[in-house]
Order: C-alpha cells, then sequence, then structure tokens
C-alpha cells in the first residue's frame, strides 16, 4: 500500500527519504575563496530537483564571487541570523536581509549577496535553488569587467576541471581565471 505524497510503501519501507545533520556535511567552499563554510546539503540527500546550501559567513565574506545570474534556476535565501547584504540588478540596488527574512531572484536577475565588512556578526543562512540541485553552467553569467577590453559585461561562466572559475568575455572573447 501506498500512501501518496509520503514515499511510503507499507511491503518495503520508506523509499527515497533521506535525513542528514548539519554537522555530518562537509564543507565544500567556492573557488574564489569569498567564504569558509558553506555545506551543499542537497547532495547529501540526493536532491535531484531542487539545490540547497547551508552557509555561515564571517562579516567581510559573501554567498558567491561577485553579480551573476542562474538563467536556468530561481533563487531564495533564507537569513536566519545577523543581516546579509543583497546586490540586485546591474544597477546594484542593495537590500538588507535580516534574521527570520527571506529573498527570492527570479531566473536571469543579477544577484549578489554578503556580509558586511563592519557587521557585528555572522549571518547563518540558507539558499535554495530550483529547479535542479546543481547548476548549467552554460546558463550563469557573471557581471565583472573584462580584463583584456575594460567592458563590464555579463561574462560567460564555467568551472574548469581544475575547480577554479573561467570567465569568458562576450565583446572580445578573452577567457580567464580569476
Amino acid at each position: 500500500m501506498r500512501h501518496r505524497g509520503y514515499g511510503y510503501t507499507a511491503a518495503v519501507g520508506r523509499i527515497g527519504m533521506r535525513k542528514a545533520a548539519i554537522d555530518d556535511v562537509d564543507v565544500v567552499t567556492n573557488p574564489m575563496g569569498v567564504h569558509d563554510l558553506r555545506k551543499p546539503v542537497s547532495r547529501v540527500l540526493g536532491t535531484e530537483h531542487v539545490a540547497m546550501n547551508y552557509f555561515e559567513l564571517a562579516p567581510g565574506d559573501a554567498f558567491s564571487g561577485g553579480l551573476h545570474t542562474h538563467g536556468d534556476q530561481e533563487e531564495v535565501f533564507y537569513v536566519l541570523s545577523g543581516t546579509a547584504t543583497f546586490e540586485v540588478g546591474r544597477e546594484r540596488e542593495r537590500v538588507d536581509v535580516g534574521a527570520g527574512e527571506l529573498i527570492r531572484f527570479a531566473p536571469g536577475e543579477f544577484q549578489s549577496g554578503f556580509v558586511r565588512e563592519d557587521a557585528s556578526e555572522e549571518v547563518v543562512a540558507w539558499a535554495f535553488g530550483a529547479p535542479g540541485a546543481r547548476h548549467d553552467w552554460d546558463r550563469i553569467e557573471s557581471l565583472i569587467e573584462c580584463r583584456e577590453c575594460g567592458e563590464e559585461l555579463p561574462h560567460a561562466t564555467e568551472l574548469t576541471d581544475e575547480g577554479r572559475f573561467r570567465f569568458t568575455c562576450p565583446e572580445c572573447g578573452t577567457s580567464f581565471s580569476p
């Protein structure tokens, strides 16, 4: 007998259910070294349709390496403690998100979140992305200044086999890794 929506079959037992403790999830940091503690919980749980990352950010730390967009994924950030600041859009409008608050970004919306240098406490937060538990690197762009032509444009973003980011300028075709 299967109960709809609960992933339970009487004859077989639970199917698909996984449980994890945050303390047991390995730390995997951003290749640009912008934070010390990120735990990709979705990997441990084996999710296929949602990404879940737990963060503990000190003053000056960031969720990611800069202003970027996911063309294939919306993101929601939930701040448990502290205050995170997000830059939104190419205009970099700043929005503070405090404890107990959430912020959502639509697919294709540029955003970047961080803890201000002068903050008095760290930020503990969750980041959720859907659909998909993994990024489609062909659908991510980072708004950065090209080292060659100097234009600030959305650069194609990829993760190299060495685990580093590589950005490619759409104007001059220059590729570089920070």
